[in-house]
């Protein structure tokens, strides 16, 4: 593993590579940005990053919604141990897989201005440290769910796991049909928390998938355009990598926030919520399709600072509506069948 550090004297520049159509832009080297931190991290920090805290506290809290509604849907709503055993088991996998993906990447992460430092792109953490936490993590994980929940949840947990390390983070260098198959197990915890509380994937959870994997699009394109130069310096291939002009980007967006609507409302439909989550639900949509109207604004001056700014504001909106939706949809669940 070589630690991303900068280069002496002045260093050449590198060229965006587009897959489909060859170098199409010069980006400045990772050298031209980054300054070396000056203080160490801790083992604890580097473990942190390895395990994508944030990321897997998300995946945690909607499984967490997921076993929540399952079990007021089996007329239980006080506190389960089975809860605690079920989310220790997929956060574990989570972060397990978390940390192979970074064992995966880390000479593409070494490229790219945001995870440059990372543990195992920094050379902090070496190949068979990374490789042996993720995978540990992983198996504990399967071993917890294997014991405590039932073999639909382990199943699910493990071909979530698997989906995300051998499929997805491969895939992302060849074409941007990656991210569509990274939705699949981005959208599964809310599922497998049902399937923890319930034991089967019953009408109720496949909703909950829905609206995570309808939720991903317009989050993950925000995502996307912000760092769309150290994706192509990385020879990532995202959307507004392979198309720059942003019209792809902003119109996938814009289709799954107009989406977001319909799916939200399922719960209701399905007697997973009431009327307040009904009304909650819409008016969220389209708060959210709102704010992916303006980031069609991408398209208008790519280049121009404001781009960004909708990205950025786009970004907040979808990391705010999630959990007001989850917990909205908690608060007036409804245990009809």
């Amino acid at each position: 593993m070589t630690p991303a550090t900068p280069t002496a004297g002045r260093a050449p520049r590198r060229a965006a590579v587009d897959p489909h159509r060859g170098a199409t832009a010069a980006l400045p080297p990772l050298s031209a940005f980054h300054t070396p931190s000056k203080t160490k991290s801790s083992l604890l920090d580097d473990y942190l990053q390895l395990f994508k805290v944030r990321v897997t506290s998300m995946v945690v809290l909607t499984a967490w919604a997921g076993f929540y509604l399952g079990s007021v849907r089996s007329g239980i709503a006080s506190f389960q141990w089975g809860m605690v055993e079920a989310l220790l088991g997929i956060g574990l996998v989570s972060g397990g897989a978390s940390v192979l993906n970074e064992v995966i990447e880390r000479r593409i992460d070494a490229l790219m201005l945001r995870t440059a430092q990372r543990p195992l792109a920094a050379g902090r953490i070496g190949f068979a440290h990374g490789l042996s936490l993720g995978l540990g993590c992983f198996a504990a994980g399967a071993l917890i769910l294997g014991w405590f929940t039932n073999p639909v949840t382990l199943g699910l947990t493990l071909a979530t796991g698997f989906t995300y390390v051998a499929v997805y983070t491969p895939l992302k260098r060849y074409t941007t049909i990656a991210t569509f198959i990274g939705a699949f197990p981005g959208a599964l915890p809310p599922l497998l928390g049902w399937t923890a509380a319930r034991g089967a994937i019953e009408w109720p959870a496949v909703a909950l998938f829905a609206i995570l994997f309808v939720w991903q699009f317009p989050h993950f394109m925000s995502i996307a355009w912000l760092y769309r130069d150290d994706y192509a310096r990385a020879g990532i291939c995202m959307l507004p990598v392979v198309q720059p002009d942003g019209w792809s980007t902003a119109i996938e967006a814009l289709l799954y926030a107009l989406l977001m609507i319909p799916v939200s409302t399922l719960p209701y439909f399905l007697h997973l919520a009431g009327k307040a989550y009904l009304g909650a639900s819409v008016a969220l949509g389209l708060v959210y399709l709102a704010y992916a109207i303006r980031f069609c604004r991408i398209t208008q001056a790519p280049k121009a600072r404001e781009s960004r700014r909708y990205a950025h504001d786009l970004l907040r909106v979808s990391v705010i509506y999630l959990p007001l939706l989850l917990t909205v949809m908690m608060l007036d669940a409804t245990g009809r069948r």
